[in-house]
């Protein structure tokens, strides 16, 4: 939360100071402010740990999308395999997309479809704890929480909460995912919740659905601006409630306000939905942001695979599309990694309701950019699309390919509760093919 309560003394009738009722950039993660996030950010820096500043964006497509429709059509195997919605053949030679992907098709150069990213957990939340931190996991799926720290946390802690420059944190969740957390890593490597309390922080009151609303937007920072200024309440705050202060009333308003972008730009991704948030990703991303994810559900399809296919597969063929064009022309392409994952794939043979159930042993993920290399297929599957046909690519070997991209080493360890050096990966390797 963001609370102002203010007097017109020092302490109020209950006597407390009017430093008690000041709560910035809360993220309701055990009273952590955004000037916390500042001092981390402050002592990393001090110990000499700045890297790199690539940024990654991690779409997750909530519910195990079905690896053939997406990127792996397989229009040779018997009726019962193939993909639903046909094929469409890509600007590389040779590469075929799922029917659902026109203008993607047009983009496959700029992409490196992964055929043989697989692993063993056919359990939403199981898988999605494998993918989403490298590490298997089987009591998440009987609901307890994550012990792993996911990747973005990793970031946090590797290059500290906030970016030197803007003061922006460093890791971005535009909504939930499960297992997107630092575990114990601590808090303060927690994402900064752009859905939650933490926007609430940057846009008091303001839901994220009506970010595009400008006027209501800047009324509620114009009013917090008057309320500071009128007060003087941050008058003699040391200097990391200063730099918060400073993010909330200047570069957070303008990297959160898609207002700023050129309308035919914004059409082009789409006003709301998925589009809205790519096109903030990439706006964050730019800023310094380090990791954002973006939680796009809806993939968890059993019956009537097709058309539901056509229904999300439209959104993210305009979404990741127009986000592709963008960084390409902004020249963002070696700087931005756009990840396309779900915790699982779904089963080669379609069942009698004409879905697909759940299917671990093959998974779908897709890559663009980063600075790696892209207009290909890496791995094969086998003719039905049932398993890995090629060396499979694991969730660690993807875990070590974002270390890559974003300059972490591959032998990064901290010390866990207990005080033992624990390795953030201990079997993958970064994908050969794309490096």
């Amino acid at each position: 939360m963001f609370t102002l309560r203010l007097s017109r003394s020092g302490t109020t009738c209950d006597g407390a100071s009017r430093r008690d009722f000041l709560q910035v950039g809360m993220l309701g993660l055990g009273g952590l402010t955004l000037a916390d996030l500042f001092r981390v950010r402050a002592a990393e820096s001090a110990r000499g740990q700045m890297t790199k500043s690539t940024s990654v964006v991690w779409l997750w497509l909530g519910g195990g999308p079905t690896h053939i429709e997406t990127f792996d059509p397989k229009m040779s195997a018997p009726v019962e395999f193939r993909s639903t919605v046909g094929a469409v053949q890509t600007n590389v030679p040779g590469i075929e997309l799922g029917g659902i992907f026109p203008r993607l098709a047009q983009h496959a150069d700029k992409l490196a479809i992964v055929r043989s990213f697989a692993h063993r957990n056919s359990g939403h939340s199981g898988g999605t704890h494998w993918v989403m931190t490298g590490y298997d996991f089987p009591p998440a799926d009987n609901n307890q929480p994550a012990v792993k720290p996911a990747l973005g946390s990793i970031l946090s802690r590797h290059r500290g909460a906030t970016d030197p420059r803007t003061g922006l944190p460093t890791y971005v969740r535009l909504n939930g995912i499960y297992a997107d957390g630092p575990t114990w890593l601590g808090s303060a490597y927690a994402p900064f919740d752009v859905g939650g309390n933490a926007q609430r922080n940057m846009t008091p009151t303001i839901p994220f659905e009506r970010l595009e609303n400008r006027r209501s937007l800047l009324q509620t920072f114009d009013q917090l601006d008057r309320t500071i200024d009128k007060t003087g309440l941050a008058a003699g705050l040391d200097s990391f409630d200063t730099q918060a202060f400073d993010l909330l009333r200047s570069r957070a308003r303008e990297v959160f306000d898609l207002n700023r972008e050129d309308v035919r730009l914004r059409d082009r991704y789409g006003k709301t939905g998925l589009g809205a948030q790519l096109l903030l990703a990439r706006r964050l991303c730019e800023a310094g942001v380090g990791f954002v994810t973006i939680h796009h559900g809806g993939w968890d399809m059993h019956g009537q695979i097709a058309p539901a296919m056509r229904n999300l597969g439209s959104q993210v063929d305009r979404a990741v599309s127009t986000f592709l064009e963008d960084v390409h022309t902004r020249g963002l392409q070696n700087d931005i990694l756009l990840v396309i994952t779900g915790e699982f794939g779904r089963t080669p043979r379609i069942n009698p309701s004409a879905g697909r159930d759940h299917w671990a042993p093959l998974s779908t993920l897709a890559l663009a950019g980063g600075g790696l290399k892209m207009g290909q297929v890496v791995g094969q599957s086998s003719e039905k699309a049932e398993v890995p046909k090629s060396t499979p690519i694991t969730p660690q070997d993807l875990m070590a390919t974002v270390f890559h991209v974003l300059g972490i080493p591959q032998d990064l360890h901290f010390k866990d509760p207990t005080g033992r050096p624990t390795p953030m990966i201990v079997s993958g390797k970064p994908i050969a093919e794309l490096v």
